[in-house]
């Protein structure tokens, strides 16, 4: 009896040791959550009203339990790096189904995709089309290589002061003529292929109060359009504070540029002509050159033409018991019965933590210290056990020995 005792003692011991070293081996691996051994004894049913004199019968291995404490955050280098603080976990498609990962170590596939080490690919919502992000539907997160398309120049925005005691000028307005006009306020536009234009907006007094916008595009006439002011130096004309100008087509296969100008802000005050603030609202064609995933884990892209756009959010999930989550290595997990279905959402929201990118989450043993301890107490029950079977197996021989005298 007693041999089978200490033996189902060395058993656990040896359990809680693999245990142990298991969660050691993994005290570097980003992500990792350490487990437990949890143990129950064995107690043999006895006769009604015998409980009193029954002794037990050892110890059995009840369960390995997962530990899902956080682990200490690191940041890096890497914008792809990504940890979760908090509860959730990431979602990723091994392309078999769905699992669940705390380690954050993500890179780019050859194909553009974001991956995990091993090739599962990162899901995130995508836009919906309304400014938010479809929770209902998971996609594969990918890089985009696509440029950001160009976008033509319509407007022209201007903030500027045209001097009250400017002089009319004596010559007729002429581009090459620099006395035919007070002020010149040049300007790169873009067309619909996102090619660059030199446009030119020439101020010519007409008289007290008013004034002549003349636009050139490349060197082409878009058309006069007139400014009025009041006495208190206050844009009067036009009334709603854009000038509307014709349609200049241009040679390189693009469409014709139609081109307004706001000048809302400009005034006329007795000081020298100041060109303010100038802007358009048309771009190049751009490539991606880096992407942002914040907080909420919205992943914007940012194209060298200083455009940006987002692409989608990652997606989080969470379970109702973690510990009932089926380890499948690698730092993932599958949903089981004991853990119940993923529960979705969005990073900081509701029981949901924040990510933080540029930064991992380290393995919840990488403090070894509480594991070094606790392989201290399984060596020592394990020698315990050992000598409970030395001291069984002595008495047992000396029984047997008196026996046969």
């Amino acid at each position: 009896m007693a041999l089978n005792t200490a033996l189902s003692g060395i058993n656990a011991a040896q359990s809680d040791l693999n245990v142990i070293a298991n969660n050691i081996a993994n005290a570097n691996t980003t992500g990792f959550k350490g487990s437990r051994a949890e143990f129950a004894d064995i107690y043999a049913v006895t006769g009604l009203n015998l409980n009193s004199t029954a002794v037990g019968s050892g110890v059995r291995l009840q369960d390995v339990a997962q530990q899902f404490s956080q682990g200490d955050i690191q940041t890096t280098d890497n914008s792809l790096d990504l940890a979760i603080s908090g509860n959730g976990f990431f979602v990723v498609n091994n392309g078999s189904g769905v699992t669940y990962t705390r380690a954050g170590d993500f890179q780019k596939d050859p194909s553009g995709y974001i991956t995990t080490p091993d090739g599962s690919r990162l899901q995130i919502y995508p836009p919906n089309g309304a400014g938010g992000f479809d929770t209902s539907t998971l996609t594969d997160f990918s890089w985009v290589t696509a440029q950001s398309n160009a976008t033509a120049t319509s407007q022209i925005t201007m903030t500027s002061n045209l001097p009250a005691n400017a002089s009319v000028p004596a010559n007729a307005f002429s581009t090459s003529d620099s006395t035919s006009y007070n002020a010149a306020a040049p300007v790169t536009v873009y067309d619909s292929q996102g090619g660059s234009h030199q446009a030119t907006i020439y101020y010519v007094k007409t008289g007290t109060n008013t004034w002549d916008a003349n636009l050139y595009v490349d060197g082409q006439n878009a058309g006069t359009q007139a400014m009025t002011f009041d006495s208190t130096g206050q844009l009067t004309t036009p009334t709603n504070g854009t000038l509307a100008f014709n349609t200049v087509n241009l040679s390189n296969g693009a469409a014709p540029l139609t081109l307004s100008l706001n000048v809302t802000d400009t005034t006329q005050y007795g000081t020298d002509y100041s060109a303010g603030t100038i802007s358009q609202n048309g771009f190049e064609a751009g490539t991606l050159s880096n992407i942002d995933i914040d907080s909420k884990g919205v992943v914007t892209a940012y194209y060298s033409n200083n455009q940006n756009t987002q692409i989608g959010q990652v997606a989080i999930a969470n379970f109702a018991n973690v510990q009932g989550l089926r380890q499948i290595g690698d730092a993932s997990w599958a949903a089981s019965t004991d853990s119940g279905v993923a529960v979705m959402g969005t990073a900081s929201v509701g029981q949901f933590g924040s990510i933080q990118s540029g930064a991992l989450e380290s393995s919840n043993t990488a403090d070894t210290t509480s594991q070094l301890v606790d392989m201290i107490q399984a060596q020592r029950d394990y020698q315990a056990n050992a000598q409970v079977l030395s001291t069984d197996n002595t008495l047992a021989s000396a029984l047997f020995n008196a026996v046969s005298r």
